[in-house]
């Protein structure tokens, strides 16, 4: 196992955040085309509204998306993207100073402006795989950097579930991208399995059943299931009937060494975390 800092306080500028017990890290969508809710907060009041409720619920991180990952959704360039954050982006930072932003691309020119308008942590769904300039961003801007695994792109992911072994495989991946960040002096890493990125349901749960194998890596661990296709495949449902599903996961995955839930469901993510810790201090 690596004997490196276990990553329980993150720096991000001026404010820490404490992963010794798991967090809670909201999902605000600026998208047209999310799978769950895509064209909800696509104006500034009610982003605005929605981002105080979340962070009323508990929401540690708040991440902001303006390209959907969705399967479904058209590829938009990086101009695009910045378009649709730019505004949001100044209003948020004016509106909540204390708060620690996410921002969810696989752009590094979009998560360098980003840091300009008071983001901390960069979200990247591509684990830098999409831009070959993103870590030597993150070395220049140090925040925290979220990687996470996905063979090929949202638009054809789905074709690319073929492995020997889906754990050895995501296992090997994040070993060769963290030793390729500890190279360039990065060290503030979470990784994020990327539960419905290039995976069949199946080997979504055996990932969450092997979750535990990726604590030797040394880096807090993101989950991101909240109303996936994981969920409402198994219970033959969808989206929005898909928070208990959800909830079950949760507990799954904070069982299984999570620190972070990314989760639509801010209040019901952090009920999870809280009776979690509640059971773990009365073993």
């Amino acid at each position: 196992m690596h004997n490196k800092i276990k990553q329980n306080q993150l720096k991000i500028g001026s404010k820490t955040l404490d992963l010794s017990t798991p967090k809670v890290m909201g999902i605000l969508n600026i998208t047209d085309d999310s799978f769950y809710d895509g064209g909800k907060y696509n104006n500034i009041k009610d982003l605005v509204l929605q981002t105080q409720k979340m962070l009323d619920e508990g929401a540690s991180i708040i991440d902001i998306g303006a390209a959907s990952s969705n399967p479904n959704s058209k590829e938009i360039t990086s101009e695009k993207e910045w378009s649709r954050l730019k505004d949001f982006l100044t209003i948020l930072d004016k509106e909540f100073p204390n708060t620690i932003f996410s921002i969810d691309t696989f752009h590094s020119q979009i998560a360098k402006k980003a840091i300009d308008f008071g983001v901390g942590i960069i979200n990247d769904i591509s684990g830098g795989q999409l831009d070959n300039k993103m870590f030597e961003t993150i070395k220049k801007v140090d925040v925290p950097y979220i990687m996470m695994h996905m063979k090929g792109t949202p638009q054809n992911m789905q074709t690319k579930t073929n492995y020997s072994n889906v754990t050895q495989s995501v296992y090997h991946f994040f070993q060769s991208k963290i030793n390729q960040l500890e190279s360039y002096g990065v060290n503030q890493i979470i990784i994020d399995l990327g539960f419905g990125f290039s995976k069949t349901t199946e080997q979504n749960y055996q990932l969450l059943n092997n979750m535990q194998m990726f604590k030797q890596l040394g880096y807090p661990i993101l989950s991101g299931v909240s109303r996936k296709s994981m969920i409402y495949k198994v219970l033959d449902t969808d989206p929005s009937n898909s928070l208990n599903g959800t909830t079950a996961l949760h507990m799954l995955c904070l069982s299984n060494g999570s620190s972070i839930l990314r989760a639509h469901d801010v209040k019901e993510a952090n009920e999870c975390i809280k009776l979690f810790n509640f059971a773990q201090n009365n073993k």
